[in-house]
């Protein structure tokens, strides 16, 4: 690991580290319990008072807590989750990520090697955050697209037809193992597909036939694309391009509004998970409070909301 991947160390000594590194299975197992815990709620919740309102609310709960799954599967990407190496294999690929359709190792190797060249033209994810900030409209039809599944069912497709194009080309594959840009495209796809349906099937047997279609696939095609675009915006859109870790990434103070449908398990610490990775993100908040400390405050990209990271990147606020 590379001074440059872990600015951190530059301003925490290895005594202020090693507690704040610390891992949990306990935190770790709580976190998928509460995860998988909060979609059963919604289920329960429509089947308990099925009306239009609780359809929606249903919808986007579920969204975010696919979200939620991305999350942690990052988190076990990172060997944060669990204290346990086992359980961060098996946790985030079976439990976090295939069930929406991602792969842990495609996507431990992408995202390191963002970690490794943040905002720099290394750096897998400049695609996503180069663009912005953008005008009002632009942001505008980005999140129409994500809303209406527009977003969602492209990327399903793109998904699907590059799995069977590595699929029957084997130099493909093994470039995929060592490129970032293709190991972030899943070579087992197809083992992802029937951890997904497999989700819709259970649903569909708990509740109506439909309940998988509506309360798995729905959200994933709508309110997962649109809460993952604005992750993404807040963490890395309209920032810096350079190697000064307190302004190539940005931090958002999220209430727990945003927290339930925007940004669950700490995901708004981003500026503090660039610093060290290795932290888990329950202990984000701890980290943020330290550098503050340190008075490093007035020099960290913070956001005092979405609302005002989307503004930055382009959105209008009247």
């Amino acid at each position: 690991m590379t001074r440059y991947s872990t600015p951190g160390k530059a301003y925490l000594s290895s005594d202020e580290i090693r507690p704040l590194a610390a891992r949990s299975d306990a935190m770790g197992l709580w976190m998928v319990a509460h995860c998988w815990g909060v979609i059963a709620l919604a289920l329960a919740l429509f089947a308990l008072w099925p009306n239009p309102l609780t359809f929606v609310l249903t919808v986007t709960l579920i969204g975010s807590r696919q979200l939620g799954l991305a999350i942690l599967m990052h988190e076990a990407a990172h060997l944060a989750l669990f204290k346990s190496r086992a359980l961060n294999e098996f946790a985030g690929e079976w439990l976090c990520g295939r069930p929406i359709m991602a792969e842990l190792h495609a996507y431990r190797h992408y995202h390191l090697t963002h970690h490794r060249f943040t905002q720099t033209d290394k750096d897998p994810d400049l695609s996503l955050s180069a663009k912005f900030p953008t005008s009002h409209a632009s942001l505008k039809r980005k999140f129409m697209r994500d809303l209406t599944g527009q977003t969602g069912v492209k990327l399903f497709i793109a998904q699907i037809t590059t799995a069977i194009r590595l699929a029957g080309d084997h130099e493909a594959m093994d470039a995929a193992k060592t490129d970032a840009a293709q190991a972030f495209k899943s070579t087992e796809l197809f083992k992802s597909l029937a951890t997904f349906f497999g989700v819709i099937l259970i649903m569909g047997l708990i509740g109506e036939w439909w309940w998988g279609l509506a309360f798995w696939a729905l959200p994933y095609l709508t309110w997962f694309q649109f809460v993952l675009r604005v992750r993404n915006i807040a963490e890395h859109g309209a920032t810096k391009t350079s190697q000064d870790p307190f302004q190539n990434v940005r931090t958002t103070q999220a209430g727990w509004i945003a927290r339930t449908f925007v940004a669950p398990y700490w995901v708004n610490y981003h500026l503090e998970h660039h610093m060290i990775m290795h932290v888990p993100c329950w202990k984000l908040p701890k980290m943020h409070d330290v550098l503050v400390a340190k008075g490093l405050g007035g020099r960290m990209n913070i956001a005092p909301s979405y609302r005002a990271a989307m503004v930055e990147a382009g959105w209008r606020s009247t």
